[in-house]
């Protein structure tokens, strides 16, 4: 098999974190499947010029569809602007140069996030992280004030792969096998994340 996958996402979207469950589920049923992590920086000041603010009601929706549940201590943060240029800094480096560290560092990410309201924006907040996954990044990839060569280049990969699907919305799954390039309907499987397997499957057995 060759197929492999492409996740755009943003460590600091709600939807994201909750899409990773689908990513845990295919590294683990369908290890022959080689997964790109491709960081979209929608909430990057660096990118953007300015910090967005998660509504809650995002969170509420993810929390009802997904079965998720995000901690008081995110929640009381979400009147704070969200600036997720560290960790793509980061997570591009290790999707980069230490594969098989993404998807650990990404879930360990979004737990800090999600779960105890860490906001990512500087080395001290994911120093135990980097620790615990005994990673070593360099300083391109500790920025937090402007965006890494490796975040750039895969932002025109993004940019020219939204062109094909036409849709820039976030977080999308592409599977490659071959010439063949299906948008995965994730939201078919966000209730139930092991149930994107079979569908993933069938599109094999069909291509």
């Amino acid at each position: 098999m060759n197929a492999e996958l492409l996740f755009i996402y943003d460590s600091h979207c709600p939807w994201s974190y909750a899409a990773t469950a689908l990513i845990n589920e295919i590294n683990h049923h369908l290890p022959e499947i080689k997964i790109h992590y491709w960081h979209n920086a929608i909430f990057s000041a660096a990118q953007y010029g300015s910090e967005t603010k998660i509504p809650v009601a995002q969170v509420d929706a993810v929390e009802q569809e997904c079965k998720l549940t995000f901690s008081n201590e995110y929640r009381d943060k979400l009147t704070l602007a969200k600036d997720s240029t560290l960790a793509a800094n980061l997570l591009a480096w290790a999707n980069h140069k230490a594969a098989d560290k993404t998807l650990p560092l990404l879930n360990a990410l979004q737990q800090a996030h999600f779960q105890h309201g860490v906001e990512l924006t500087n080395i001290e907040q994911i120093q135990a992280i980097i620790n615990e996954l005994k990673l070593s990044p360099p300083a391109k990839a500790l920025k937090t004030d402007k965006l890494s060569k490796d975040v750039e280049f895969d932002l025109h990969e993004i940019f020219e792969m939204q062109e094909i699907i036409n849709t820039k919305a976030i977080p999308a799954l592409l599977l490659v096998n071959g010439d063949n390039l299906t948008l995965l309907n994730h939201n078919l499987y966000l209730s139930a994340p092991n149930a994107i397997i079979e569908a993933i499957e069938i599109e094999l057995a069909n291509a």
